[in-house]
């Protein structure tokens, strides 16, 4: 790609061009400003030198004076060429601008090896553009053979630096794939050791089950118990107890009181202390209310 930009005279509006690495294709957009200022979208260096985010790279590398939102220098040469312009390059006014010296921080700010070549690349660029008021690639005397354009040769130690990273980046490829089908068989392993003890675990406790069956209290049972530690002392409290004995050793019991006085024939008054009488002596517990609003008791 052959770019060229005139600064000698002063622009009328925003220039927009593109810079492309020819090693990789890497393309990094240039808007100037009709005063000559040159801004370069912060996210194009972010993505070709790996940071993962662009917000915090700026803030790490490049000062606050160097580096601003598109729409804060824009506003002024909104004209109609200038929105088509940066429609076709795709800039949004939201977009983080850095100047000539915010791109150099930027790109000196990463430290991976494999970014080398587009470091330089960059530096060169700025360094050009500084000088000369331009950048272009050198022409080859070489033409392409569909157009008749002229060509670019790609410097060896480029393509050599391409090779050498396609051939790091198939064998992360293929160390990566390794690491995953190891850490898919672990994880069968485990989930197949975990499901064989669960398994076990559960055979040994429906033997425990079958060895010493748990003893089946019977509401008879029950009342001997409470009169035997003489929790049960009047005949009322005897009748409730009574009452709830066989719901009581299935599980729980769930009785209004109105239901209970009917059934024994007691005032509400005397229902409600002999079930204040059997909850304080321990012979119950209340653990909620049913839906219904009758509370819930079972054995303590």
């Amino acid at each position: 790609m052959y770019e060229q930009n005139n600064t000698g005279q002063r622009q009328d509006a925003v220039d927009i061009s593109d810079f492309v690495f020819a090693a990789t294709g890497a393309r990094v957009r240039r808007l100037t400003t009709p005063e000559g200022e040159h801004w370069f979208p912060a996210a194009d260096v972010a993505r070709n030198l790996g940071y993962a985010n662009t917000r915090q790279a700026l803030q790490m590398h490049v000062p606050a004076a160097c580096h601003k939102r598109l729409s804060e220098f824009a506003q002024g040469v909104c004209t109609a060429d200038t929105l088509s312009k940066l429609a076709a390059h795709r800039l949004q006014k939201s977009m983080k601008m850095v100047n000539l010296q915010g791109l150099l921080r930027l790109v000196h700010g990463c430290t991976k090896p494999e970014c080398e070549p587009f470091k330089d690349w960059v530096s060169k660029v700025v360094t050009t553009i500084q000088r000369d008021g331009s950048y272009s690639l050198e022409p080859s005397p070489a033409q392409t053979p569909a157009t008749g354009a002229p060509a670019y040769v790609m410097p060896q130690v480029v393509a050599d630096a391409i090779v050498r990273l396609e051939v790091r980046n198939i064998q992360a490829d293929e160390m990566l794939a390794a690491f995953q089908e190891e850490q898919t068989v672990l994880l069968r392993k485990i989930s197949r050791n975990q499901s064989m003890i669960a398994d076990a675990l559960q055979d040994i406790a429906q033997t425990l089950r079958l060895r010493h069956p748990e003893p089946k209290l019977t509401p008879q049972q029950l009342l001997a118990t409470w009169n035997a530690k003489n929790l049960v002392f009047t005949e009322d409290i005897h009748a409730v107890a009574a009452y709830l004995a066989p719901a009581l050793v299935r599980g729980a019991a769930s009785y209004r009181m109105e239901e209970i006085a009917t059934r024994t024939g007691l005032s509400l008054a005397r229902v409600h202390d002999c079930l204040r009488t059997l909850l304080k002596r321990g012979c119950m517990r209340q653990t909620g209310c049913a839906p219904d609003g009758a509370p819930v008791y079972v054995l303590p």
